[in-house]
């Protein structure tokens, strides 16, 4: 959510201006954001103020306002209404009398109760009202009034985002209620893997079984101070034997999920990919970046982009149907939108034939589990506005949860505009594997690397769930 505040023209009232009984008022509704952006800027994170399960056990029963809050309403009545500009501040008292919660009407009104011509002291009764007239706070200021006339317009604010991601909120909750699962990690010989493993384990998401060189990676943890007593270990001397070492816990159900480690993707993935020894399935593998964007009101699957640089239409079968069944693990509805650069199918543009392919399969149970629609732009996947505006009637038009690329570039750079420049959190993992993988990314962030484990434990419950079905 962006909020803009508007310059406006400001005009104070000097001292000689100034008489017992002027008064001055602002009103302003409690809402959500300010309770957030008061708790961002004061540091004031009491749950009582931003939990509601734990606000609810209080005597109030409900959120309520940071009692400074009210008290900044006064502030800003002083510095822009009466006295106004040039006003210096220099004492308030301050009594609250009842809590101000969501929704509330504020009124907050100064009254001028003394002068004193002694350094231009005003003194002012404070009062804050609710919407039935109940006073929430009262006090009195003292201030020293200004002694020349200002009236100019405020100086302009930069535009103020805030960003919440409470669909990895949600995902960390659910993730409470199982335990930590083994975790295979090949060769974690760099601070990225380490870290990447690590992290995850604080969380209490994993429980990391190291796979390779002891001495190495020990010797990265002291460089980095990082501390490895919740780690198991599997004694691996070189990457290729890591990798075999790890694989095989994940074979014989000892690991749940497998890290990526300091290795190069393409030799991690040819061992994966073994016929014999690996983790292959009947279902081709692919990417998935799990996108939690402030700007949109569902999590978004971005795929392929990692892995698959250029997918035949094959390919694209088994990675629209792998996210399928990634949305409907979360228990969301999937809303496929295949990709294309026009919502018109054209020859001079093979991914709207291949999107025109993939439906028409959909249709024939070759793919199945969600609904499916393309070829479609980007802005008529995601806006509903843009698909009304084009006449496009579908389930997936201006909602879809999953966009499948035309190629790995398109994702990749999709993926990644939406986490460095508009702040979206990014959770990344490999489907298709006989366990959920966890790419090495040394430029993710701690959140991306938390959302990820947390994305890896809940597959790995749901596998082990259908498993024990089966």
């Amino acid at each position: 959510m962006t909020l803009t505040i508007k310059p406006q023209l400001l005009e104070n009232r000097t001292f000689e201006e100034i008489n017992v009984g002027d008064s001055s008022s602002i009103t302003r509704v409690l809402t959500k954001d300010d309770i957030d952006l008061f708790a961002i800027l004061s540091g004031d994170v009491n749950p009582a103020h931003l939990d509601e399960a734990y606000a609810a056990q209080t005597p109030f029963h409900k959120v309520i306002a940071h009692g400074m809050w009210g008290g900044t309403l006064i502030s800003t009545v002083l510095g822009t209404k009466l006295p106004g500009p040039g006003t210096i501040y220099l004492s308030q008292q301050l009594k609250f009398q009842r809590p101000v919660c969501l929704g509330d009407v504020i009124t907050v009104t100064v009254t001028v109760s003394a002068k004193n011509p002694e350094k231009n002291l005003v003194t002012l009764d404070c009062v804050c009202t609710n919407q039935a007239g109940k006073t929430v706070i009262s006090g009195t200021a003292e201030v020293m009034a200004p002694t020349t006339k200002v009236r100019r317009e405020s100086a302009p604010l930069p535009d103020l985002q805030l960003r919440r991601h409470p669909h990895f909120r949600q995902l960390l909750t659910h993730c409470a209620e199982h335990a930590p699962i083994p975790a295979a990690v090949a060769y974690p010989c760099d601070l990225s893997s380490l870290t990447n493993a690590l992290q995850a384990a604080q969380a209490g998401l994993i429980k990391p079984i190291l796979v390779g060189p002891s001495e190495v990676i020990k010797r990265v943890a002291a460089e980095h101070d990082l501390d490895l007593s919740a780690c198991s270990w599997v004694e691996a001397t070189t990457p290729s034997a890591s990798i075999e070492a790890a694989i095989g816990l994940a074979r014989a159900g000892d690991a749940q999920v497998l890290f990526q480690g300091a290795m190069p993707l393409d030799e991690t993935l040819h061992a994966v990919l073994d016929r014999t020894t690996g983790l292959r399935t009947e279902r081709r593998m692919s990417h998935v970046y799990l996108i939690d964007s402030s700007d949109y009101t569902q999590p978004m699957v971005i795929t392929d982009g990692a892995l698959i640089i250029q997918p035949t239409l094959e390919d694209k079968r088994h990675i629209v149907q792998n996210a399928i069944d990634l949305i409907n693990t979360l228990g969301m509805k999937p809303k496929v939108a295949i990709l294309s650069a026009a919502d018109s199918i054209s020859s001079a543009l093979p991914s709207s034939t291949d999107a025109t392919a993939l439906c028409k399969m959909a249709e024939r149970g070759q793919i199945h589990g969600g609904d499916i629609d393309g070829p479609l732009s980007f802005d008529s996947a995601i806006s509903p506005a843009a698909a009304k505006a084009k006449g496009l009637n579908s389930p997936v038009a201006g909602q879809a949860n999953v966009l499948v690329v035309p190629n790995i570039e398109v994702g990749d750079m999709l993926a990644k505009q939406l986490t460095f420049m508009a702040g979206a959190v990014a959770a990344e993992i490999v489907l298709g594997a006989q366990v959920p993988i966890i790419l090495n990314n040394a430029a993710a962030s701690e959140r991306t690397r938390v959302a990820s484990a947390a994305l890896a434990l809940v597959l790995a419950n749901a596998n082990q769930a259908a498993s024990s079905q089966a």
